[in-house]
């Protein structure tokens, strides 16, 4: 049975599948405007339906007990999605507007495989720890440490990349020991949603373990946030509703990991190669049409070189067409709705006003009357205090800024309310590491390397986010610490 809703998709809530009690909604295809079909539409009492139940596995069954069995069924998970494989391909370049080339790797592919990372710690990860012993006030006393499941986690996701970020939170949490409710982004429902039917239909993760409920409403995910049956909040999306979630989360003083927005910045020093680094930044910047939070928006370029760089990246971006994302050979496909679009376009217009020049790009490309499509545009002409340099615009736009001397561009790149990655490219490496450690930043590329991987934590500096995702850290971001004393042996 084909995975692709022919009707409308189902929440998922205490191993069952459900329709929303709110009714249903549609799903948009971005690059052709049109309706796909439709999905549950789960409101507040659904959402109080899946907290009972995520709730109640965690109290009363073994599951944050068996490590054994959980790293069984997220291997069971993860075998099952690769087993449908071009269904979910299909599902998420129609509904995320994703390139199909990403889809082999951060889109869906990378993802799915990282959770056989997750099923290993679950197995290898050093649960107890011995601290020996010690005579605190006098008495003989051992003493060992004890790592176990938070509780019951609220995941509220973003659509621009979303297997990647629902992975990056169920993975962790499942293999932690948690229960979770997953609350997907309202314009990529599909992409959860089919998640939660194979893991019904096609694994033995115990009823009520994962729940996920889509909605079109923004306020059944804040309820995760104030909920007391929530232990712990994870957060992705951006800097503003992250700070909402943080002080909702504030009343039951339950833990909190947010994962939020950047303005990062890509150094070019003096001694690299301009043309390959500016055109590097380019191709970046145009990536699933700019739509990630760790994307290099700010291109930092020596003063003496300015005017080259502009033209060496302009000509990049020119050559960068947006285009239908299931054409193997699109890097930029469209913004993922019409309200996304005007934001950006609104930045275009914001750039002129403050005194910017549009390079390139600019507009709507007029080889596409439908779809959410935007042009790569280059932005020069503002210095690093104008509000295209310093907001997050999330579109395939990139700021030009030139600077004088290392010190001027380590300033430039730290003078950022974010801190959540970057990009340093030159050639002599005591430079490059002077640099590196000095961007107040959570992750850097230097020379094109990819920090990307399910064994690398990423998270950010300063309105960046707290905490960190992937790799042991964020395993460990889910995980209680228990510390326990008793006599010492005699």
């Amino acid at each position: 049975m084909s995975l692709i809703p022919t009707g409308s998709s189902a929440l998922l809530v205490d191993g069952k599948l459900v329709p929303g009690s709110g009714g249903a909604f549609e799903v948009v295809n971005p690059a052709t405007e049109e309706v796909l079909g439709t999905a549950a539409d789960g409101t507040a009492a659904d959402t109080d339906a899946a907290l009972e139940a995520a709730r109640r596995a965690f109290d009363t069954t073994g599951w944050s007990r068996d490590h054994t069995f959980r790293a069984r069924c997220l291997r069971q998970l993860r075998d099952a999605l690769r087993a449908h494989l071009e269904e979910l391909r299909a599902i998420t370049i129609a509904e995320a507007g994703a390139p199909r080339f990403l889809t082999t790797g951060a889109h869906l592919e990378g993802p799915v495989g990282d959770l056989g990372y997750f099923a290993d710690l679950a197995e290898n990860y050093a649960w107890r720890q011995d601290l020996g012993n010690a005579a605190p006030m006098g008495i003989p006393t051992h003493r060992y440490m004890l790592r176990e499941a938070a509780g019951v986690v609220g995941a509220i996701t973003p659509w621009n990349f979303p297997h990647q970020i629902n992975f990056a939170k169920l993975g962790p949490a499942l293999a932690a020991g948690n229960t979770v409710v997953l609350k997907p982004a309202p314009d990529t429902p599909w992409c959860a949603a089919v998640v939660g039917r194979i893991l019904a239909e096609e694994t033995d993760i115990p009823p009520g373990v994962v729940n996920i409920v889509t909605s079109s409403d923004h306020a059944v995910g804040a309820l995760l946030a104030t909920d007391p049956r929530v232990d712990l909040v994870s957060f992705t999306g951006s800097t503003a509703t992250g700070r909402s979630v943080m002080r909702a989360a504030s009343d039951t003083v339950k833990r909190v990991f947010l994962e939020l927005g950047g303005k990062s910045a890509f150094i070019v020093l003096e001694d690299a190669d301009l043309g390959a680094a500016c055109s590097m930044a380019a191709f970046t910047v145009c990536t699933h049409a700019g739509q990630g939070c760790a994307i290099t928006t700010r291109l930092l370029v020596p003063r003496n070189r300015y005017e080259e760089a502009v033209r060496v990246t302009a000509d990049t971006l020119r050559g960068i067409r947006p285009g239908d994302p299931d054409d193997p050979g699109t890097v930029c496909g469209p913004l993922i709705s019409e309200r996304q679009r005007a934001r950006v376009e609104g930045y275009l217009r914001l750039a002129v006003e403050e005194g910017g020049t549009i390079v390139v790009g600019g507009g709507r490309p007029a080889e596409h009357e439908r779809g959410f499509f935007v042009e790569p545009t280059l932005i020069a002409g503002v210095g690093n205090d104008a509000r295209v340099a310093r907001e997050e615009i999330f579109g395939p736009v990139l700021v030009i800024l030139p600077y004088d001397g290392d010190d001027e561009a380590i300033r430039i790149a730290n003078d950022s309310p974010y801190g959540l990655s970057g990009a340093v490219w030159g050639t002599d490496e005591d430079r490059i590491r002077r640099v590196v450690e000095r961007v107040r930043t959570g992750t850097l590329s230097v020379n094109g390397g990819i920090w990307y991987a399910a064994d690398a934590p990423f998270g950010g500096y300063k309105q960046s986010g707290t905490g960190r995702e992937m790799g042991v850290a964020g395993f460990e971001e889910y995980l209680e610490t228990k510390l326990v004393a008793e006599p010492a042996a005699r």
